[in-house]
């Protein structure tokens, strides 16, 4: 599979802070994914976040995810986009 494009992004989770406060791991990731979707272009369907991303948005509970992530997405020919923790 040769990637179609790479691109770092930085996301601002600002969001997370309005939601309650047992659900804001729960919409960081939900934020990540509509992020990712639409810089690249692609169905939030087609949005694959590796396990590393997952455990940064869950490092300290489910209260408090960070203010912002920076990752790694690539998009595959086939439309799937895997997103991944820059290093």
């Amino acid at each position: 599979m040769a990637d179609e494009y790479e691109r770092t992004i930085v996301i601002p989770l600002r969001k997370t802070k309005q939601a309650p406060r047992t659900r804001r791991a729960n919409r960081a990731v939900k934020e990540v994914r509509e992020n990712v979707a639409r810089h690249m272009k692609a169905d939030l369907e087609q949005v694959w976040l590796d396990a590393s991303v997952n455990e940064k948005l869950w490092a300290n509970g489910i209260r408090n995810p960070p203010n912002k992530i920076t990752v790694k997405a690539a998009k595959f020919d086939d439309g799937l986009v895997e997103v991944s923790l820059a290093e």
